[in-house]
């Protein structure tokens, strides 16, 4: 079902990282289905090749580079090539991340740098690289950062996700005040379980645990890519001008179920209502 007008995004350059493959990809198909213009990078040049391929089409071709997010040269030369392609960027979307599940202290250094690095670190440079030309030439711009929704409350077993997911909502929210007087304009999107190939099977490696997760889901099902990508697109488009510093949940409301210290009774049988409602009056 088609929910916006075929140009929402018409002559709009969009950077997107992590944009080869998962959620990264399935924006992108919606930003040029809505007429931007897209650039894509990751670390993978063959997976951005096979996905730019992809998503082209007749009249607009999709540009990529690899670029390793957690190298501050990497990303400038990225920027920069992107700018000689298009002329300019008006949309960065910071999506390139990492995450596996761990107790915590099992963790090396390296494992908290790994993910320290591309999310945290990551969307910093990026955002200052493309900030900084924007602000240069008095460029209005919208970031779009992906967050989760455990930036806010913290979660055990993903701790360094959680550290660095928290930094990126921060500088989101920090940057909102900042640069909104440079017509800047800051948004971010927290997704609950969208199974993807990569993220899905280092977060719910067996069915056991996959199970687990869905049974926490208050509607009883998983995110689909196009209704975050849908998502997306309103909040990087001119519908959503005003909309500044806002984090947007979409997961199903799993973390409200989370939030809630009875929620877990939904596993109470209606027997054992009838003998806890009897325990209850016998109490008074």
């Amino acid at each position: 079902m088609g929910v916006f007008a075929d140009d929402l995004l018409q002559g709009k350059v969009v950077l997107i990282t992590g944009g080869g493959t998962g959620l990264g990809r399935a924006m992108g198909r919606r930003f040029v289905e809505l007429g931007a213009k897209l650039a894509i990078c990751s670390r993978r040049e063959d997976v951005l090749k096979q996905t730019a391929e992809e998503l082209s089409t007749e009249h607009n071709e999709v540009f990529y580079k690899s670029c390793d997010v957690r190298d501050p040269d990497q990303v400038q030369d990225l920027v920069t090539a992107v700018e000689e392609h298009y002329g300019r960027i008006d949309i960065l979307v910071n999506n390139a991340a990492g995450n596996f599940i761990s107790p915590t202290e099992r963790l090396s250094y390296r494992a908290v740098d790994a993910i320290l690095g591309i999310v945290l670190h990551g969307t910093f440079y990026m955002t200052l690289e493309v900030g900084k030309r924007w602000i240069g030439r008095q460029q209005p711009g919208t970031m779009l950062n992906i967050v989760t929704t455990y930036a806010t409350t913290g979660s055990g077993y993903v701790v360094p996700s959680a550290a660095a997911k928290a930094g990126v909502l921060a500088l989101t929210r920090s940057l909102a005040v900042e640069w909104a007087p440079y017509g800047i304009r800051q948004v971010a999107i927290a997704p609950g379980p969208f199974p993807t190939d990569g993220a899905w099977s280092r977060l719910s490696p067996t069915p056991a645990l996959e199970e687990k997760m869905m049974s926490r889901i208050p509607l009883g099902r998983t995110g689909t890519p196009e209704e975050l990508a849908d998502l997306a697109a309103f909040l990087v488009s001119d519908a959503a001008a005003y909309i500044n510093g806002e984090v947007v949940t979409i997961d199903g409301g799993e973390w409200l179920r989370g939030a809630g210290q009875f929620n877990d009774l939904d596993s109470v049988t209606a027997e054992e209502w009838d003998h806890l409602a009897e325990l209850t009056r016998k109490g008074k």
